[in-house]
């Protein structure tokens, strides 16, 4: 028994020693297997840390090329505290050149184990101060800055980025993934005492550079003519958009207040909004055109038709309606050029809710435009069976209905080009990278026969009704000015005091170069739209008009005189609503404007240069433009339809690069036309 202890002995202790060796080992297996990413990435937050180096944002630039926002390599310091000896002094040096108390400075590098980063995307002057210093431990390391050397320019378009480089607004923001690239990687290595021993880079990715359709030039007019509005009027805020009609570009984008973008924290959020696309409205007046567009294509209204405006009332399902100004009968011309409310309100009872509703729909109304903005408002429109029974009453003169300032540029666009509806775009290409898969095809907001139609009621507007006041020199346009009473929020109806005031227009009216909206917020004192808004649409686009080079449709006054003795007496009283011979004075009077005021003929030419004019009348517009490229003739063309007048007559010679000024009206106006020739 006592042989056997040893050995009895001895077994428990191997048995002891293999069981203490199987714990062991299956314990380093769990730690291995089941535990090695857990330790491993302990490990190296012990040993490592990593920065993040912000990539370089691409460049966004303007349609021209010209840089609206670049990035600029710029120094930030470091400093590792292992190879600093003395902190506090160190600290003391860098407070002054930072401008940061010592004691945070401090703070910070005793706090740290690794170099750290104790200030961003310094001055160069800063750096040059620091590197004065030579303070062992304190290094530099490259990052990015955005600039925007515009400043306000575009400032709500392009948006703004945070102290990391990712976009907060605009463009910046709906784009950051494209524009922002890959951010690199700074990692530093430290040992078992947490001494600095090893640093490796990994470079950043920039990202690609993006062009917009706006034009920088076209931009500062829209800017500076807005903030001059603002400070006339004393609105509270204000929106001008210039658009493309044929493509939808928009070419401006102005709002007010505005920011820099530079140092955009230090202006509250109001400032930095984007009213274009953000802010809805009512739109009132301007809203007629689409109106009338609806009547008119749906044949329950003509052009000419009279309507009873009933002194400037009306009851619609037991609500009494006031218009602006008690209007008698007018025209249906008349009725837009005057705004009539009541007459717009009849009008849109023939034509009634549903093909109403579906016209609106149409114009893109209460629907995204699929700008590529961020934050863009839908607008209202209520679905059809939620109209009340005066609903149709208040949409037709623009109520009870909100739009953005984009929306309702990009519907007036369509009546400028012919009836087609195109998307609003902003952005015009993103360098580098494979072209999207295309735009959506644009859609037939109106048929063109009644674009047509529209686009001469709305001259009318111009020449005879509210706009009168804002027409251009050298160019024919078309607008409609609109105001619209806003809700008060404290009683929840429509204010006696506070308006919004907007104009649109295009321009020259038979081959519309730029659409533009102005809406202005609150106006102090004289609040109509064709007041306030007017003068800033003729001033907008008269320099936009010459920047882009596009021929005069009428001669300048510039280069002329008026003719008022040309007219013939019967012509001295102001023509009757709706009556042709409006268009005859225009045609008279730019006759007198070219032959320079006495009326004679044109100067006999002989020679090479000699060119007989031919017979224009009955010709289209485009007829009567393409004979006369042919032959080196300048048109000045007035009207729509066909060619019923001419000046110089068929066979005058005349000078290759001429001026021929056309007249066109109905088809039945040649008879008159010719009536009141014989008779002369």
């Amino acid at each position: 028994m006592e042989q056997r202890n040893p050995r009895l002995r001895w077994l428990i202790v191997w048995t002891l020693a293999v069981i203490w060796v199987g714990i062991i080992l299956g314990r380093l297996s769990y730690l291995q297997l089941f535990c090695y990413s857990d330790y491993l990435a302990k490990a190296q937050r012990q040993q490592q840390r990593i920065f993040e180096i912000s990539p370089m944002r691409g460049t966004i630039y303007d349609r021209k090329g010209h840089e609206l926002a670049v990035s600029l390599p710029m120094d930030s310091v470091f400093a590792d505290p292992a190879e600093i000896s003395d902190v506090g002094m160190v600290a003391r040096l860098l407070s002054g050149a930072l401008n940061v108390p010592a004691e945070d400075l401090e703070t910070k590098i005793d706090e740290a184990h690794t170099p750290v980063r104790l200030a961003r995307k310094l001055s160069p002057e800063t750096v040059q101060r620091i590197s004065d210093l030579n303070l062992k431990g304190v290094f530099f390391q490259k990052e990015n800055r955005r600039v925007y050397p515009q400043r306000e320019l575009a400032a709500s378009v392009l948006g703004f980025v945070d102290v990391d480089e990712k976009g907060i607004g605009g463009i910046e923001y709906s784009l950051d993934k494209q524009i922002r690239g890959r951010p690199g990687r700074m990692m530093v290595m430290a040992d078992g005492r947490r001494n600095w021993y090893d640093r490796r880079e990994a470079e950043a990715d920039p990202g690609a550079s993006i062009t917009l359709t706006i034009d920088e030039t076209i931009q500062y007019i829209a800017e500076k003519e807005l903030a001059r509005a603002i400070e006339d009027t004393h609105a509270k805020a204000g929106t001008v958009v210039v658009q493309d009609p044929d493509s939808g570009d928009l070419l401006a984008i102005a709002n007010w207040p505005t920011f820099d973008p530079n140092n955009a924290g230090k202006y509250p959020d109001e400032d930095r909004t984007d009213r274009a696309i953000a802010s809805a409205y009512e739109p009132g007046s301007t809203f007629k055109v689409i109106t009338l567009t609806g009547a008119i294509e749906n044949g329950v209204a003509s052009p000419n038709e009279l309507v009873d405006c009933q002194e400037g009332q009306i009851l619609v399902a037991g609500r009494l309606i006031h218009d602006w100004k008690k209007f008698g009968v007018l025209s249906v011309r008349g009725i837009l050029a005057n705004s009539s409310d009541v007459g717009a309100i009849k009008i849109a009872l023939r034509l009634g809710a549903p093909r109403f509703y579906d016209t609106i729909r149409a114009f893109g109304i209460g629907q995204s435009t699929g700008i590529e903005l961020p934050g863009e408002n839908h607008g209202l429109l209520r679905p059809l069976e939620n109209w009340s029974a005066n609903s149709i009453g208040s949409l037709a003169m623009g109520q009870e209905v909100s739009v953005t300032p984009i929306q309702i540029t990009s519907a007036i666009s369509a009546v400028a080009n012919g009836g087609v509806l195109y998307r609003p775009r902003i952005l015009r290409e993103i360098r580098g990278q494979a072209p999207p898969d295309g735009d959506p095809a644009p859609t037939q907001a109106t048929d063109s026969r009644t674009a047509a139609t529209m686009r001469d009621l709305m001259e009318g507007v111009m020449i005879e009704g509210t706009g009168k006041h804002s027409q251009l020199d050298g160019y024919t346009s078309g607008g409609k000015s609109g105001t619209a009473q806003k809700i008060d929020p404290a009683t929840g109806r429509y204010s006696r005091t506070q308006y919004n005031s907007s104009f649109v227009g295009f321009a020259p009216v038979n081959n519309p170069a730029v659409t533009i909206l102005v809406v202005l917020d609150s106006p102090e004192g004289e609040h109509h739209g064709g007041q306030v808004g007017g003068p800033v649409f003729k001033r907008v686009a008269g320099q936009v008009l010459a920047y882009l080079d596009v021929p005069h449709d009428v001669p300048p006054s510039s280069d002329v005189e008026t003719a008022q003795n040309l007219r013939s007496p019967a012509r001295e009283a102001a023509p009757h609503e709706g009556d042709p011979d409006s268009g005859h004075a225009r045609f008279a009077n730019a006759v007198a404007k070219a032959s320079k005021v006495d009326g004679s003929a044109p100067t006999v030419a002989f020679g090479d240069q000699a060119v007989v004019v031919p017979s224009l009348v009955g010709e289209s517009v485009r007829g009567v433009t393409e004979v006369c490229s042919k032959l080196g003739l300048a048109p000045t063309l007035i009207g729509n339809g066909v060619a019923v007048e001419q000046f110089p007559e068929a066979g005058a010679q005349v000078l290759k690069g001429s001026q021929v000024t056309v007249r066109f009206g109905r088809p039945g106006e040649l008879e008159n036309v010719s009536a009141r020739k014989a008779g002369n």
